[in-house]
């Protein structure tokens, strides 16, 4: 059964603007605002060694919204819990921002499984959560090396990584690929272009209609977001929008035969099927998006050691390294090849 996803012309400028805010993630921002009491209480740096021993005490991670073909997420779990002798519970790998900071709010008076004790999430959730009080502070190990603009000073968040929208064109069945967004509204594109997530909930599709918005408006951001609103109401008007969420099986079986999607998953995606069908990932020419994705700590994980342990890898010179194997843009990147 296809999954269905709120239309975009189904949504007001009012509520696009609220997303915008929420999952915006296209300039970094450094928040402010209120502190989270952290059920049990961390100092915001420790020694490695300290937060390995207590890591590998409680025994456990809980993690959510990590598809393993995300990013190369699998091989960094796989990674974490073989190099620390950690387990792994992995909730909900397909769940997105939003969903992330409602499983800590629903489950914050539980020390259960299904408490996370780290998120993932589009970079303009960072703002109202450090507001709300669900994160805790923590600078990782190479706290110093990750770019100012790419965390909050006080440690509640970290961007990890960024991609880029792309178009991710299947060659069995597109001829002729667009180039930019509004080739997008051809009739030869009807019935053939898809997102890659919910717009109720989904960064990367917030950030899809964001980037047309900005093409269209010559990459005016005040404009963008009702100009990208307008967009996708030609779109689906014209009959070219599919109201499914496209991902690899979708891909593969040609029902979504273009695709809007970081350029590190349609990167992944290409690579896993091999040809199978052939994959063309195109850059448009107007509307280039970034979006970082921040990494941040439930203030009530059960597990806030492993959760330290986790992000002092992830943010480490290898974990940085297992993105970028996975075609995704590590926020220390510089930092790294300064030193070779």
């Amino acid at each position: 059964m296809l999954k269905k996803i709120m239309r975009p012309e189904e949504i007001t400028r009012r509520e696009f603007l609220r997303l915008v805010a929420l999952a915006g993630g296209s300039v970094a921002l450094a928040s402010c605002g209120g502190t989270a009491a952290e059920a049990t209480p961390w100092p915001i740096t420790a020694g490695a060694d300290e937060v390995l021993k207590a890591a590998q005490k409680e025994g456990t991670l809980t993690t959510i919204a990590l598809p393993h073909d995300w990013a190369n997420y699998g091989e960094i779990i796989s990674t974490y819990k073989s190099k620390y002798n950690m387990a792994v519970n992995e909730l909900n790998p397909d769940a997105g921002s939003a969903d992330e900071l409602e499983a800590i709010r629903a489950n914050k008076d539980s020390k259960g499984p299904q408490a996370p004790d780290v998120v993932d999430v589009g970079i303009g959730y960072t703002d109202g959560a450090k507001k709300e009080g669900i994160w805790a502070a923590w600078k990782v190990t190479d706290w110093d090396t990750i770019p100012a603009d790419l965390k909050d000073p006080d440690g509640y968040w970290w961007a990890e990584y960024y991609g880029v929208l792309v178009f991710e064109i299947n060659k069995d069945l597109i001829t002729e690929n667009p180039v930019d967004w509004p080739d997008l509204l051809k009739p030869i594109y009807k019935g053939k272009v898809a997102m890659a997530g919910d717009v109720l909930k989904s960064n990367q599709s917030v950030q899809t209609v964001m980037a047309s918005g900005l093409s269209m408006t010559n990459g005016d951001i005040a404009l963008a977001p009702q100009a990208g609103l307008e967009f996708w109401k030609e779109m689906v008007s014209n009959g070219n929008f599919i109201p499914v969420i496209a991902d690899q099986g979708k891909i593969a079986q040609g029902e979504t035969p273009i695709v809007m999607e970081w350029d590190y998953l349609a990167l992944a995606n290409r690579d896993a099927l091999a040809g199978n069908p052939p994959l063309d990932i195109v850059v448009p020419t107007t509307g280039v998006l970034g979006g970082p994705y921040a990494g941040a700590i439930s203030a009530y994980a059960p597990h806030p050691a492993a959760a330290r342990l986790w992000w002092n890898f992830v943010m480490s010179d290898e974990g940085q390294n297992l993105y970028l194997k996975g075609y995704a843009h590590p926020s220390r990147f510089n930092d790294m090849a300064a030193r070779g």
